[in-house]
């Protein structure tokens, strides 16, 4: 067999070796199989959501990038958050919707199963997830939250203790929040 000529464009292509730096980025690559069955599903239920979305509720992807979503998530009357404009960011991780999508409150948000850096304590998004759910069955579940708060699986004990002590104060300090941080 010929050898190409060191000049020519299959010379060159068979000549290059690939540089470490090129090896090490394409080894964090997600498999294209995968990303295409998740983008698949992320796509299919950003169409169900936009179609039939839950009421106070709206989600999409953040620009261009299908596993970066927004959430807005409007605060429920006749609670102390109503009114509020709370403010999410969902990533879905490469493997959805076999894990489940990492969900953090962008606003503040004065609630005994929310930290001060947004993350969530829900029960969905940990140990009963099921690729079942689907992401308007999140955002179900954490409207859920600011009608019946779970103080016993709190994030924050001591919004929790006073929840469970005097539910009106605790509802005060809530109001105030919204007033201040969503409003």
């Amino acid at each position: 067999m010929a050898k190409p000529a060191a000049g020519s464009l299959a010379g060159m292509l068979t000549m290059t070796k690939p540089s470490a730096g090129s090896l090490a980025s394409r080894s964090t690559w997600v498999s294209t199989t995968s990303v295409s069955s998740s983008g698949k599903r992320i796509q299919r239920e950003m169409v169900e959501l936009n179609l039939d979305p839950p009421p106070g509720c709206c989600a999409g992807p953040k620009g261009d990038n299908l596993y970066n979503w927004v959430a807005t998530i409007i605060g429920p009357p006749g609670t102390p958050y109503q009114g509020g404009i709370y403010f999410l960011d969902i990533t879905f991780p490469c493997d959805y919707p076999f894990q489940p999508p990492k969900v953090v409150f962008k606003t503040r948000i004065y609630h005994c199963n929310v930290d001060s850096a947004g993350n969530v304590s829900l029960e969905i998004l940990k140990d009963s997830w099921s690729p079942a759910l689907t992401i308007t069955k999140v955002l179900q579940a954490l409207q859920s939250i600011f009608t019946k708060p779970d103080p016993y699986n709190p994030l924050v004990p001591g919004i929790a203790h006073l929840y469970l002590q005097d539910e009106a104060k605790h509802a005060e300090l809530a109001a105030e929040w919204t007033l201040r941080f969503a409003k």
